[in-house]
């Protein structure tokens, strides 16, 4: 699956960051000690693992960034699938230049290509069906734009960016506000007509309430098993959005998705992706 990508200007604060904090006061001085100023190369970054991809664009950026004159053509875009030996980049131009962005630019394409696997991994369990799998705000602090658009790339749906994305009323929000019908009512007084509201529940008497008061969007329904998913389902009968969440594992969601939920959400899309070898070779 492609998408269209990310203006680089929204990007490039956090790929700056990273390499900052990866040059240190003074540079790489490895480099700039032993590697000729004038000395150019041709590089490829090519996959250890089959893999769907991602972060192509950022480490394509990652390069520029350290060198605009170096020349990168990205092989394999971000969203589609590779094989073990595939060239996903080629870079040319400074040696020393691809050197010192070199790092960066795996650590992100690495990371990324991880989520997009996991998640392209937890969509096909799940195709089948209607459902749709999302990712949650449980991302890397900083790296939360870069992560969600992974997720995407891996055939996902992205949940919300930030707190000030949607309404979602949760199991301490209503045990401080006072129960479900005191955070519905507040919310319907005082939500923008344009500002989606969700609430989580936990029990079956908790979704009756929620659909007697109104004023939801979207019920999460919160650590059910697939019985408990089901009679949900069948209460809500298309009245509102309904999501599946905790306890989502790759062995579990595809029965979760015949239980007929419009939504799986899972953190471990973002939190528990393992890293895919990805090399830099000269």
């Amino acid at each position: 699956m492609t998408h269209s990508a990310l203006p680089d200007l929204i990007l490039e604060p956090m790929v700056r960051t990273a390499l900052m904090e990866d040059l240190g006061s003074y540079g790489d001085i490895t480099t700039r000690t032993v590697v000729p100023a004038d000395t150019t190369y041709a590089a490829r970054l090519n996959a250890r693992e089959d893999a769907v991809v991602s972060g192509m664009q950022i480490a394509a950026l990652a390069f520029r960034l350290v060198d605009p004159t170096l020349k990168v053509k990205t092989r394999v875009a971000d969203g589609q699938s590779c094989k073990a030996g595939d060239t996903l980049m080629e870079i040319h131009g400074s040696a020393a230049s691809i050197l010192t962005g070199e790092r960066v630019a795996l650590n992100f394409a690495g990371r990324l290509t991880g989520i997009a696997t996991k998640t392209a991994g937890f969509v096909a369990a799940a195709k089948d069906t209607h459902t749709r799998v999302t990712c949650t705000r449980k991302t890397t602090p900083g790296l939360r734009i870069a992560e969600k658009m992974a997720v995407l790339h891996g055939g996902g749906f992205n949940h919300r960016y930030s707190l000030s994305d949607a309404i979602l009323i949760k199991d301490n929000h209503i045990a401080a506000a006072g129960g479900v019908r005191a955070v519905l009512e507040a919310s319907k007084a005082q939500a923008s007509h344009m500002m989606a509201v969700e609430i989580e529940v936990d029990r079956l008497d908790q979704l009756e309430e929620v659909l007697a008061v109104g004023g939801a969007d979207v019920v999460l329904l919160d650590n059910m098993d697939n019985d408990m998913l089901r009679e949900a389902v069948a209460m809500v009968a298309g009245r509102m959005k309904t999501e599946a969440s905790g306890n989502v594992t790759l062995e579990r969601i595809a029965s979760i998705a015949a239980t007929g939920v419009d939504y799986v959400s899972s953190g471990a899309l973002t939190h528990s992706a393992r890293t895919i070898d990805l090399g830099l070779d000269f």
